[in-house]
């Protein structure tokens, strides 16, 4: 990466981190998960709809050979990922749930394998292996007591897999758009089947704190809308690969700022687990693969 492309992802990673945060706050606040995800990208979609009616016939319109896809895509990578994450963090703390998501490289790893078609070393599949290890003492570490994993942990792994299929199937796309605008049309249309969650909606944000409804906006604005667009710009501008390797750095940020906002920690057992499954992504993605065409 080069400089410019490094502060984008690195800025991207700080404003996604503290998005864990934010969601927490909110459902704390009394926020419920649908109410929040609906509210959250209300918001963004508002932003980003500003940002159109601003650059006017400079902002390009999707061509209709790509509708389908950037509805798709849309769909599993804020909707799928996005109802996941904040459905999971009811149960599951703030730094447990980035850790989990923190997983994603390692399914966009069986992705290029399976789908892609590409050749991994054996050690590259023992790195697979460890962080499979990983991912399940970190699912492990949220039951509290027993031998157990709770169905938030099932959700954020669930939306581990939607956003690496996601940053996998966006790629193509950055010949033909600019990554703010793409990200918009993501945006609206993962926008749209939350809007299943609209009734109460008013009723909720007049009963929630308004620390969590300042959250809700802050989640929206930033992690939701800002940081997509920063990220988009990192990918069209550098090896995918090498910019989605910093999201090892993602739990440890998120852990930081959970504990400074919300006083949470997570379990030995989760961290261990974070550990282990972020060593395992370092095996499977800089020692493991022979070649990443899909990110070229």
């Amino acid at each position: 990466m080069n400089k410019r492309t490094f502060l984008l992802a690195f800025s991207t990673i700080i404003v996604w981190a503290s998005g864990f945060a934010g969601i927490r706050a909110s459902l704390l606040g009394g926020f419920s998960s649908g109410h929040l995800v609906l509210y959250r990208f209300l918001v963004a979609s508002a932003v980003f709809i500003l940002y159109a009616l601003f650059k006017g016939k400079r902002f390009s319109l999707p061509q209709k050979g790509d509708i389908w896809r950037i509805l798709i895509l849309g769909w599993i990578g804020i909707t799928i990922y996005h109802v996941g994450v904040t459905f999971g963090q009811q149960t599951v703390s703030a730094g447990t749930a980035s850790m989990i998501i923190g997983s994603a490289p390692i399914f966009t790893t069986l992705i290029a394998v399976f789908i892609m078609k590409e050749k991994m070393e054996w050690f590259g599949w023992l790195g697979l292996a460890i962080g499979f290890l990983g991912m399940f003492l970190i699912t492990l570490g949220t039951a509290g007591s027993g031998f157990s994993i709770g169905p938030g942990a099932l959700l954020l792994l669930i939306s581990a897999m939607a956003t690496s299929v996601f940053f996998v199937f966006q790629k193509p796309l950055f010949t033909k758009y600019k990554p703010i605008e793409l990200t918009a049309y993501f945006t609206w249309a993962g926008t749209l089947p939350m809007l299943v969650f609209l009734p109460g909606l008013f009723d909720n944000m007049a009963q929630a704190t308004i620390t969590a409804n300042v959250s809700a906006i802050y989640v929206g604005v930033f992690p939701a809308a800002i940081a997509y667009v920063t990220w988009a710009m990192a990918l069209s501008q550098g090896n995918a690969s090498t910019v989605t390797s910093m999201m090892y750095l993602e739990p440890v940020v998120a852990i930081i700022i959970a504990w400074v906002w919300l006083s949470e920690w997570p379990s030995l057992l989760s961290i261990i687990g974070g550990f282990v499954a972020i060593s395992s992504v370092a095996i499977v993605n800089i020692i493991g693969k022979r070649k990443r065409g899909y990110v070229d």
